[in-house]
């Protein structure tokens, strides 16, 4: 064995991340199989989510909260970057389908009302949750409080209008959230995980880009198509198409002093 015990114990160095064409395809491609091989999907998303992080902030001894996290993928990934990952999740059972455990890193807690100090963490992450929760604008405002002065909020989410918006009962959903899900029960005898006006709720990028408008204690750092190439970043400032087009929106933000 070679190296320092500080060097042997670092964080891999990743490749520089890139939003290219291809990156899209393979996450699209992985993005089929998370009913059927969810450890396939959920890996490789997590992989390169913590890889477009990096772009935006140092994750080596940062404290990071990773938001609605459940199984932990993200979080696993956030460690191997160096983070100190807490997840907070309100479902002890999401917490729990990997191995049946509670880690001892998570938080049982609410999105709406997160169980963290005020500016305790340096990053504030979440991924795929505010199409879940009846109230995102709260949500949001959680993550920005939670946020320590300089720190760095990431909050992603599914578009109701996009493709994928009404999950596993899409594309029914441009029909109307309620039908879709009856549909859904009626074909597969339950209701869908993602149960329209239970589970799941109807978010636009409009309606988070004017929450965004009346902060002022955030500056945005990025706004654009997470999945998409870096060259489709415009179509965010496109209302209409956009709600369509940029599938999923990520808002990176930092929280001014």
């Amino acid at each position: 064995m070679t190296g320092s015990p500080a060097e042997r114990t670092a964080p891999a160095r990743r490749p520089p991340f890139r939003a290219t064409l291809g990156r899209s395809a393979a996450l699209f491609s992985a993005f089929r199989k998370e009913q059927t091989d969810p450890d396939l999907f959920y890996g490789t998303l997590a992989r390169d989510t913590v890889d477009q992080l990096l772009g935006y902030t140092r994750l080596d001894g940062a404290v990071v909260v990773d938001v609605g996290g459940g199984p932990g993928y993200f979080a696993d990934e956030l460690r191997a970057a160096g983070a100190h990952c807490v997840c907070v999740d309100a479902d002890a059972g999401e917490m729990r389908l990997r191995d049946g455990d509670l880690p001892d890193t998570a938080l049982l807690g609410s999105a709406l009302d997160l169980p963290l100090r005020t500016g305790s963490v340096d990053v504030c992450f979440s991924s795929n949750v505010l199409e879940h929760v009846p109230d995102p604008r709260r949500m949001a405002d959680e993550m920005v409080r939670v946020t320590r002065p300089g720190g760095l909020v990431y909050l992603s989410y599914t578009l109701w209008l996009s493709p994928w918006g009404g999950h596993e009962t899409s594309p029914w959903h441009f029909l109307g959230g309620r039908y879709a899900a009856e549909r859904f029960a009626r074909k597969h005898g339950r209701r869908p995980k993602n149960d329209f006006g239970r589970t799941m709720f109807a978010v636009s990028a409009a309606e988070m880009l004017r929450w965004l408008r009346t902060r002022d204690d955030v500056t945005a750092v990025d706004v654009l198509p997470r999945y998409l190439p870096a060259w489709m970043k415009p179509v965010v400032h496109v209302p209409g198409a956009r709600e369509v087009i940029t599938w999923n929106l990520l808002l990176v933000l930092r929280k001014r002093g």
